[in-house]
């Protein structure tokens, strides 16, 4: 199997990463961090490297990844879309968000998009209840929605990922 320049750079990377944290405590997860921030998520290869790199069992690895929220061991989309669950987002109509947004991408909660454009996630409080019910796209927060809204703010990200397509930016430059 043949590796594009791109994914040949990354791993490359992720040896240098590795070389910098071998023999250190606690490196495991700053090493792993430093992965995902490098491929996106940690796939099962990933994760065999680090473990391999810095001599800890790939069930080690694994577990980590799979324990801690902030680890994705699938890819994420160019525009994660996180849905707040907390008490105040939940009582003010969060659950019905979630569900038009998985109606209108055609995923579950936790999927992505088969484009790769969208990621859905529901998290729990993420510290703004005066704006309940709240979603974040990436790092925009939008406040005080209805489900009539989320038709719009899904098209706004459709259209500016077809703009950056029209002009040749990828998601690997983003």
């Amino acid at each position: 199997m043949t590796q594009c320049l791109c994914q040949s750079k990354k791993l490359e990377k992720l040896h240098e990463i590795i070389a910098v944290h071998k023999g250190k405590a606690g490196t495991l997860i700053p090493v792993m961090h430093e992965a995902q921030d490098l491929f996106g998520h940690l796939p099962l290869d990933v994760q065999s490297m680090i473990a391999e790199g810095l001599e800890v069992p790939l069930a080690d690895v694994y577990a980590v990844a799979t324990f801690y929220s902030k680890f994705t061991l699938q890819p994420k989309g160019v525009y994660s879309i996180q849905v707040c669950l907390g008490t105040a987002c939940y009582v003010k109509g969060a659950q019905a968000l979630l569900d038009k947004l998985a109606e209108l991408l055609h995923i579950k909660v936790g999927e992505t998009t088969e484009d790769g454009l969208f990621t859905l996630e529901a998290t729990r409080c993420i510290g703004a209840c005066g704006l309940a019910p709240v979603m974040t796209v990436n790092d925009e927060v939008y406040g005080r929605l209805s489900v009539e809204q989320i038709d719009d703010i899904v098209h706004k990200y459709m259209e500016m990922a077809w703009k950056d397509e029209e002009h040749g930016d990828t998601s690997e430059s983003r």
